[in-house]
């Protein structure tokens, strides 16, 4: 099986939090959020998936493809390339959430444009991919960590349950892609509904790893990225390119490749390699104790470290080494807010080398808004915060853009600027409901970031 991760759920649930402060009686209350009216529900019109070209140089991409195509997360190999040969049809069953349709009309079209790929919705019962919308209660009976997940050769969960410890649902034995279940849940924000489809829709067409050496695709496990990208449209488009068929090895994809990448993107042709160096087991392993489900604060904390020192000893210069700073600070933030501002700051100057990683450099400057805003700063954070809304748009993240147009009223009512501060926070709201989910949801971030500024709090 091939799952998302609820992995660096730190990233995309929470762009910021409240800083420790003293046990003191309050001035003035925070936001009172409970009578709030909260607007509709805002919707991203236009897909665009971040940046609107592949920056990277086609040796890079033939070496990402390969590494994609040919292993598993678990860091098994696969002997040959596997596909769907033909027409590709997609049917949702389930109790899918208000909107799932809309959303997944909206990817299949983007597939159809930028991929190249004769795929569409059907709801006939012999359609290759089924996506079932089922509870997350049902997805995690049987992966605990997981928040959706995508299976072969079976159509149903109860397919699953009867299949899962059989060779029929391991992708090791496929020569060939034919009959694909998505799990999805039903019962968690539009976003993260979203988010799955993407994710695992790209999963059951294409690659089966990730690499969290790409910093500019969803097939990574840090989910920075909530949509498809450029990047991960083209791998697609060359993952079914006519040279290539399922059945291949290795070693046949890597020798068609260039010329593969040289027609499809001709202007990677042109650019200088990156060759990062491969992520290490080490590290992997360190980042997914720090950020995943069920250890201790401790135990996280001490994950981090070790994440953020062979990042270091590694000598990676790139958003690896970001990450690692940012997962760190993080952790410490509660305990050491101090600490934790000098690993964004080393965040920030590292994801601003790299115009790849300008939506990764955003969730760092959320929580570097927080800290100014926390402070009573309000012209630092609006420097932080200038241009962020508007990048998260364009990468259609809804939870990320409104946790910054929160910040941004915050530190509009700090600089004295109540009516525009009045207007951001409404305006975040329809995009919270979208982020975030449930209504109890909005106004318990609308109620966190307004914690943060010391004329609610007296702080």
């Amino acid at each position: 099986m091939r799952l998302r991760h609820t992995v660096a759920a730190l990233m995309v649930l929470a762009a910021c939090q409240p800083l420790p402060r003293a046990a003191e009686p309050a001035s003035r209350a925070a936001i009172s959020t409970g009578g709030v009216a909260l607007p509709p529900m805002k919707l991203f019109s236009e897909a665009r998936g971040g940046n609107g070209s592949v920056t990277t140089s086609n040796a890079d991409i033939a070496r990402d493809f390969i590494d994609l195509a040919f292993r598993l997360e678990s860091g098994r190999d696969l002997e040959v390339l596997t596909r769907f040969e033909g027409p590709i049809r997609v049917r949702m069953t389930g109790t899918p959430p208000a909107g799932m349709r809309t959303e997944l009309d909206r990817v299949l079209a983007r597939m159809r444009r930028e991929a190249g790929l004769d795929i569409r919705r059907s709801s006939g019962a012999d359609a290759n991919i089924t996506i079932q919308a089922v509870s997350g209660d049902q997805i995690r009976r049987y992966l605990p960590q997981a928040a959706c997940f995508v299976v072969p050769n079976v159509s149903s969960l109860s397919d699953y349950n009867r299949a899962r410890r059989r060779a029929q649902a391991s992708w090791t034995g496929l020569t060939e892609r034919d009959r694909i279940a998505i799990f999805v849940p039903n019962d968690v924000s539009p976003q993260e509904v979203r988010d799955c489809l993407h994710e695992e829709l790209a999963q059951a067409l294409g690659p089966l790893n990730d690499l969290y050496r790409l910093d500019n695709s969803v097939f990574n496990d840090d989910n920075i990225h909530t949509v498809l990208t450029p990047f991960d449209m083209l791998i697609l488009r060359a993952f079914y390119a006519p040279e290539l068929q399922s059945g291949m090895t290795r070693d046949q994809v890597a020798a068609r490749l260039p010329g593969i990448l040289a027609r499809l993107n001709p202007a990677g042709e042109r650019r200088a390699n990156r060759n990062l160096p491969e992520t290490s087991r080490d590290w992997i392993d360190a980042i997914q104790n720090a950020l995943g489900p069920g250890a201790s604060s401790a135990v996280r904390l001490r994950a981090a470290a070790r994440a953020l020192n062979t990042a270091q000893r590694s000598g990676w210069r790139d958003h690896r080494l970001g990450f690692s700073h940012y997962a760190y600070a993080r952790l410490v933030q509660s305990t050491d807010p101090q600490a934790a501002l000098y690993h964004y700051r080393q965040a920030d100057a590292i994801y601003g080398r790299n115009p790849d990683t300008a939506i990764h450099r955003a969730f760092v400057r959320a929580q570097l808004a927080a800290h100014a805003v926390a402070r009573g700063d309000a012209n630092e954070a609006l420097t932080l915060l200038e241009g962020q809304p508007e990048l998260a748009r364009r990468y259609e993240n809804a939870a990320l853009l409104s946790s910054l147009m929160m910040l941004q009223a915050e530190a509009l009512e700090l600089a004295g600027r109540g009516d525009a501060a009045q207007r951001i926070r409404r305006d975040s709201l329809g995009w919270a409901r979208y982020g975030f989910g449930p209504d109890w949801a909005v106004r318990a971030k609308l109620s966190e970031v307004a914690a943060l500024n010391p004329q609610r709090t007296g702080g």
